[in-house]
């Protein structure tokens, strides 16, 4: 019997691939807090967890009329962003897949109302909040990477979360879930880019996105999930990177409104060029996830 043994909240930014010295240019001479957050998580975290495999929910990875998982045996090759080729080329990356993982999720989505396909073609891209992840966290875990639905609402997110937790209940692994992407997601115009790339939270695109931001962190620290659930429809005006889906797709697997797993800040609130980013860990209760079932 498998379990999920850990999930994260946890920023893809460009800006944690740039190097040190371009960090420090764009952040006013000083370290963003992103970086040395991705270096904990590992360290005080993963290293302790003996994870089997990662579950990357991408939010840069948009499907249209179904939920997609990778279900490669091995990955191997570099990647050059097509968006931001200058901080993000030839990353190299290698790891092993999960097949099995990924297809008994997909299988098992049709039960829980929702369309899903395990994908294995060789020449499928790979993007960067799965690369960027690997990079600081990866060691031998495999990686399924899951796509964001753009025509997805929030029922379509928590059936694919369910399904997922379905299929690591019924396989032996340890998993950790992590979701791939940022809180508010608004840029700041090419014009005034240059002005707001500081982590500073004072950047953030409006205060009213910020102040949406802090709430839903707040609830995250306090493991009211449900209340974050609850009020998505707030939220959706401030543009949450991939309708967040990451994040609704990680807390459905486990346990949706009954999950009540409190939030540990790996990193403090930033910004990005406008967004919203931070790094959330969410611990293993001793007594088990909440079973999405009620088994």
């Amino acid at each position: 019997m498998g379990e999920i043994v850990g999930a994260a909240l946890v920023s893809h930014v460009p800006t944690i691939m740039m190097s040190k010295q371009e960090r420090y240019a764009l952040n006013d001479g000083k370290e963003i807090s992103l970086v040395p957050g991705m270096n904990r998580l590992r360290d005080e975290v993963l290293d302790r967890l003996k994870t089997d495999t990662f579950v990357i929910f991408d939010t840069h990875w948009f499907s249209t009329v179904e939920h997609l998982l990778t279900s490669h045996g091995h990955r191997a090759g570099k990647y050059t962003s097509e968006e931001l080729p200058r901080g993000m080329h030839q990353i190299p990356y290698d790891y092993d897949g999960d097949p099995e993982l990924a297809s008994l999720a997909a299988e098992r989505a049709a039960s829980h109302g929702t369309r899903a396909t395990a994908i294995d073609d060789p020449y499928l891209p790979v993007h960067y909040p799965t690369i960027n992840l690997l990079s600081y966290l990866h060691r031998d875990e495999r990686v399924v990477s899951v796509s964001v639905v753009q025509t997805g609402e929030p029922p379509d997110f928590l059936s694919m979360g369910r399904a997922l937790a379905d299929a690591v209940r019924d396989l032996d692994r340890r998993v950790v879930l992590l979701a791939s992407g940022g809180m508010s997601h608004r840029f700041w115009p090419l014009s005034q880019l240059t002005e707001h790339e500081a982590s500073d939270p004072i950047h953030i695109r409006t205060p009213e996105a910020r102040a949406a931001d802090e709430r839903r962190l707040e609830l995250m620290k306090a493991g009211n999930h449900r209340e974050i659930l609850r009020t998505m429809d707030a939220y959706m005006p401030f543009a949450p990177e991939g309708r967040f889906g990451h994040y609704i797709m990680m807390v459905a697997a486990l346990g949706g409104e009954d999950c009540t797993a409190p939030g540990e800040l790996f990193s403090d609130y930033e910004n990005a060029t406008g967004t919203g980013q931070v790094h959330v860990w969410f611990e293993r209760p001793a007594a088990g996830w909440t079973d999405p079932k009620g088994r």
